[in-house]
């Protein structure tokens, strides 16, 4: 089955536009399956084949002349040195549509695109199914927790498979796998630990002596491996909002998994009954709507450079800033009961920033204007941007 992606005419509009459209997003978000979509007539070439890319290594020009204008190339980071080759080809050319691009490593990708390509392609970050994706093409769970725990990789929707099986299959087949592309980590095992502590701290400031202390690492390898993580789109580090209403602000940032499901897998969650009674529920539900929040921003061809979190030094805190003038503002609660305290964070940030736009993001079904603020329900995501 497949399932359509909001990001697809953006995408096809770009194909009209660009010499090159690059798709770059975590391992089995869709990229591939997005860029058939978009170009079904388009030769497909993945430079994970170790022939092709032993071929595009030692003779790039042959590569190109055999692959030419309407050709995918997938995991094009593999060969950094295309590049320089592709700018060449394509300026000669002068022709729109000429190459969809994939990559699932952003850091190596974005330096490649920003030396050779900048200016010739369109890029976009595809990630895991979004809460609208999915509602157009199935029935939602009745519960939150069965939509956090099951994730949103494409794969385990259109096969039905296992979550639970799938996700631990993907942390060790795709997560250490590029970890031992990125960076030469001998110790995996601690690396998978270090993982699993991270994913037991979603929602909270980034304190890494804490985690350090923990495994015996220490910070510049800490910082590192989070490097590698971000690379992967494995994380998102999400920071607070400076331009502020309060000079007496948190500066440490705080850290996101980019899928929940992935987030559950790691915390050993195996189905979402037990998800409903875990410590990590709550701080799941905010990972969920931020990362949701994300997608939304990311299929509409925007950026996500303006999504900041706010928090001052007596503890008051916003979960989501939208905007570097901090003009929209959610509170984001898993309480299924809309109670008169779940708006005191909104109410003490109007009062500094009285020109923001306030909501309320809960686990309830409710959708209404209340205390000044926008309350919506969590099957009601999709229109949250």
């Amino acid at each position: 089955m497949y399932i359509e992606r909001q990001i697809t005419a953006a995408v096809q509009q770009s194909l009209l536009e660009m010499p090159i459209v690059t798709i770059t997003g975590p391992r089995q978000s869709g990229k591939t399956t997005l860029a058939r979509k978009v170009a079904p007539n388009f030769t497909y070439v993945n430079l994970e084949n170790l022939d092709e890319k032993e071929f595009a290594i030692n003779d790039p020009r042959g590569f190109l002349n055999r692959y030419g204008e309407g050709t995918i190339i997938d995991e094009v980071q593999n060969v950094p040195t295309l590049f320089s080759y592709l700018q060449t080809v394509t300026d000669s050319r002068g022709t729109k549509g000429q190459y969809i691009l994939t990559g699932s490593q952003q850091f190596s990708l974005l330096s490649n695109i920003t030396q050779s390509l900048a200016g010739r392609t369109a890029l976009y970050r595809l990630l895991p199914l979004s809460i609208g994706e999915i509602s157009n093409a199935l029935p939602l769970p009745d519960s939150f927790e069965e939509f956090i725990w099951k994730g949103s990789y494409p794969r385990i929707y259109a096969d039905n498979l296992n979550p639970t099986r799938w996700l631990n299959d993907y942390i060790q087949t795709y997560i250490e796998r590029d970890v031992r592309q990125l960076q030469n980590i001998k110790d995996l095992r601690t690396f998978t630990q270090f993982t699993r502590l991270l994913a037991g701290r979603v929602g909270q400031l980034l304190n890494l002596n804490d985690i350090t202390n923990q495994i015996g690492i220490d910070n510049k390898t800490a910082k590192s491996w989070i490097s590698v993580l971000e690379a992967s789109f494995i994380i998102h580090i999400l920071p607070p909002h400076f331009v502020n209403f309060n000079k007496r602000i948190v500066k440490t940032p705080k850290l996101y998994f980019l899928d929940t499901g992935l987030a559950c897998a790691l915390l050993n969650i195996k189905s979402a009954e037990e998800l409903a009674t875990h410590y990590s529920r709550g701080a799941l539900f905010e990972n969920w709507v931020i990362t949701e929040v994300i997608k939304n921003s990311l299929n509409q061809g925007n950026s996500i450079t303006e999504l900041y979190f706010w928090r001052d030094s007596n503890g008051n805190e916003l979960d989501l800033i939208i905007g570097d003038n901090a003009q929209k503002a959610y509170e984001i609660k898993a309480s299924q009961t809309l109670k008169t305290s779940l708006f005191e964070s909104l109410d003490k940030y109007k009062k500094l920033n009285n020109e923001a736009q306030t909501y309320l993001i809960y686990g309830g079904a409710e959708q209404r204007k209340q205390y000044g603020s926008e309350v919506i329900g969590w099957k009601n995501m999709a229109q949250v941007v």
